[in-house]
């Protein structure tokens, strides 16, 4: 695997850094894939996913997001993401996404997004959903609590008080706190990101993860959060494009299963025609991470296969395959309960 770095600048004239991973062979990609990562995480943790996507025939990029890794530039630096980050990063996203076709011109583009990139990708996906073929959501969640709105005002209140920039314990404490409660008894404060104990040392060890984050970012993200789905923004997502969500069932971002289950009601509701999705038993917030990712790597790449399978046969206009749909019957049974159970954290859960 050849192995290439850049950066460009975004809206703000802010470097962003990228990770670029090709085949040595140089060969024609069938797909590009772009990664956007999670919050407290980068881009370079995906080296190992590319690996794999490489020997499928794909090529991958992947940016670390303002206030993330090398775009950051140190480690004290992770975490300040100057002001309107949630949106800036979708669109600095839409930026990479624009340079990739224009080096790749003709091959498609599917975009997946972890964590608070799927977030990102939530966003993206009524923003700039022409500019890619299909996304692919992993660790993420619906609708979130109305205590949302508490979060929103107590980080807006930090930031005129103390500041942007002003690393705030207490919204680390209000949505990461309780994560961590069905894994007692725990061994570590990251228990809940994977059931392999050498990836959460991993994560715990590297110097461009974790740290707490700014009132500035937390407010930006909230409002983020809640702008995704207001019903006007989902009415405007593609309703033809491929869709896949993964994640597993002890996730608490994803509310334990509940809160995917609910986005595939939204998006079942939306008439969204080409939504597949998976929930691994057992799995935490980090299925890509997980005791069983070679499982999920492989389903994700086959999820791939059969999209370029799809684009092929349109592209040819032979008989097109059938849709790859969730079934909504299981989806609409768990709405009721989702929605009676909805937890009082800021954040999933």
């Amino acid at each position: 695997m050849d192995t290439e770095t850049f950066t460009f600048l975004d809206a703000d004239q802010l470097d962003i850094f990228v990770y670029h991973w090709r085949s040595m062979q140089q060969q024609k990609p069938r797909a590009i894939i772009q990664i956007a990562h999670g919050m407290g995480e980068h881009a370079g943790r995906y080296e190992r996913l590319a690996k794999v996507l490489i020997r499928a025939g794909y090529e991958v990029y992947a940016n670390d997001h303002r206030g993330h890794g090398l775009t950051a530039g140190a480690p004290e630096q992770v975490g300040k993401t100057g002001s309107d980050a949630f949106n800036k990063m979708t669109d600095t996203m839409a930026q990479l996404t624009d340079q990739i076709a224009a080096s790749h011109p003709g091959i498609p583009i599917y975009l997946l997004g972890h964590s608070m990139g799927s977030f990102l990708t939530q966003q993206y996906m009524y923003k700039y959903s022409s500019k890619v073929e299909g996304v692919i959501l992993s660790g993420t969640n619906g609708k979130q609590s109305p205590m949302l709105r508490v979060g929103i005002l107590i980080a807006s209140m930090l930031v005129s008080w103390r500041g942007i920039d002003h690393r705030s314990p207490l919204l680390m404490l209000l949505t990461f706190g309780s994560y961590n409660k069905a894994f007692k008894p725990t061994r570590t404060v990251s228990d809940w990101i994977s059931r392999d104990e050498a990836e959460v040392d991993l994560y715990i060890a590297d110097p461009y993860c974790g740290g707490i984050f700014t009132a500035g970012f937390f407010r930006d993200f909230f409002r983020g959060l809640l702008d995704i789905h207001r019903p006007q923004h989902m009415d405007q997502i593609s309703k033809k494009q491929p869709v896949l969500i993964f994640g597993g069932d002890r996730d608490p971002v994803g509310q334990m299963g509940k809160g995917v289950r609910q986005l595939l009601g939204m998006y079942n509701r939306l008439g969204l025609e080409h939504v597949d999705f998976k929930l691994y038993p057992g799995g935490r917030h980090e299925m890509l991470n997980e005791t069983n990712r070679e499982q999920v790597t492989s389903d994700m790449v086959q999820w791939l296969d059969r999209q370029i399978g799809q684009v092929q046969l349109d592209e040819t206009g032979l008989d097109k395959k059938q849709g790859y749909h969730i079934d909504v019957n299981r989806v609409e049974a768990n709405e009721a309960q989702v929605e009676g159970s909805r937890a009082s954290k800021l954040l999933g859960g």
